[in-house]
């Protein structure tokens, strides 16, 4: 019996990341039409907490019927004396590199292996692919614009991804070529990488991942909350899933959304424990200043852990978005047509901040004190959301309207003939193409 085609997906762990890169598999899986499989390499999460998450996630998808297989690799041990975060993730990921190779090897004779995926922060398992012989691409789960960032090699920390891009058979993006049409064409004509031929794209986006809708009964608070509220009346502030302040900002954004008059759902996380980054639940009454609460009853909701952002996103109340601009926040706010105020915390955000005011012109800008850590009065919470929610606001008027506009075109770029299936179309039609594609 013939052996099987199937392509290799390799996401890093942590739901931004590996729901991003499984949702772009099952895109290629439902674009290939059974003439490949999907098979998942899962490396252990550092941190209990995340691999609990990419554990859920691995349990709901392999029970959902479609031709993916998913395969648990050994355990490795943590790496010691590194420097920072980056440095660390690196390291653990060279440490799984002969487990990866274990792995594709095992996959004969029964399934042929014509291509791998990898996350863009796990390009040290290229040296992996190139020693088996099999094409590797990259998917990258960020901007288009930070991926020209990375190939110009500026941003000193990701300097050795951005290097091994020039590597891959192709750059998988998540994004649409309407939204960064420029930046797109500046990797592909080589304004990036000057002297060497770029990279080839897949423009992809938006890829999202929808979570299964609770039924009416077991909706969550938060929803039924927005329930109750007028339509697109509520601006929703939120701050990912690292994304928390301390008391004094927390003080100042309590001020600004008092004296906005507007509505709001603030999800309020408290600060990470010692030695972990991911903030916990917030103790409203030692965060909050006195008689917020009583001030803001009946129009405004803070929730204290986590909550479901996309379904918030969703509803017809929510009508603005302060968001840390993580592109998955980005994408989700856009594909439901909701304009934003960025508030850009760490990473690359800050460029998906400055893109989404100066470039897509989708998001009402908020002026921050670089030199405080990124601190924000509570005057200029208030003018940046009344700019946003204010109906007599022309500022807010063209982000909203812009939003909208985005909104329709990322469902056209996913349909028949929109630019985001051909180029999956085109992807599919590559990876079958290759030597051990055999089409």
């Amino acid at each position: 019996m013939a052996s099987r085609p199937t392509v290799v997906l390799i996401p890093r762990w942590g739901s931004g990341h590996f729901m991003s890169a499984l949702e772009a598999g099952k895109k290629l899986l439902a674009t290939g039409d059974g003439a490949f499989s999907l098979t998942v390499l899962v490396m252990h999460a550092p941190t209990q907490e995340k691999a609990s998450e990419v554990e859920g996630h691995v349990r709901r998808e392999a029970a959902s019927g479609l031709d993916i297989r998913f395969i648990q690799l050994p355990a490795v041990e943590h790496p010691t004396d590194w420097v920072d975060q980056v440095e660390f993730v690196f390291r653990y990921v060279q440490l799984h590199a002969p487990h990866v190779k274990t792995a594709i090897d095992g996959l004969a004779p029964s399934s042929r292996v014509v291509a791998v995926v990898v996350d863009f922060f796990l390009t040290a398992l290229f040296d992996v692919a190139q020693e088996l012989s099999v094409p590797a691409y990259v998917y990258f789960t960020s901007p288009a614009a930070f991926l020209a960032l990375m190939l110009r090699q500026n941003y000193d920390t990701f300097e050795y991804h951005g290097c091994r891009f020039m590597e891959a058979r192709g750059v998988i993006v998540n994004t649409t070529v309407e939204l960064e049409a420029s930046v797109l064409s500046a990797i592909a004509d080589g304004r990036c990488v000057p002297g060497r031929p770029a990279p080839a794209l897949h423009a992809i986006g938006p890829v999202i991942w929808f979570e299964p809708k609770d039924d009416d009964q077991h909706r969550h608070e938060c929803v039924r909350w927005l329930d109750a509220q007028p339509p697109a009346s509520v601006v929703l502030l939120c701050f990912g899933s690292m994304g928390s302040h301390d008391a004094a900002q927390v003080r100042e954004i309590a001020a600004g959304l008092e004296r906005s008059g507007h509505r709001f759902l603030w999800v309020l996380r408290g600060s990470p424990v010692a030695g972990t980054r991911h903030p916990t639940d917030a103790n409203l009454d030692e965060l909050l200043p006195q008689g917020f609460l009583e001030a803001t009853a009946g129009r405004g909701l803070v929730w204290p852990a986590w909550a479901p952002q996309r379904e918030i996103l969703s509803h017809a109340a929510v009508g603005g978005f302060v968001t840390h601009c993580g592109w998955n926040s980005v994408l989700e706010s856009l594909w439901f047509g909701v304009p934003m105020v960025p508030w850009p915390l760490y990473g690359e955000q800050h460029l998906n901040a400055f893109e989404l005011v100066a470039s897509v012109g989708v998001a009402v800008a908020l002026e921050m004190d670089r030199k405080k850590g990124f601190f924000v009065e509570a005057a200029e919470l208030e003018r940046a959301v009344r700019s946003l929610m204010d109906g007599g606001s022309e500022e807010g008027r063209k982000a909203r309207a812009k939003a909208s506009e985005t909104s329709a075109e990322f469902r056209r770029v996913v349909g028949d003939g929109g630019s985001s299936c051909t180029a999956l179309q085109r992807l599919v039609s590559e990876i079958l193409d290759l030597p051990d594609g055999r089409r």
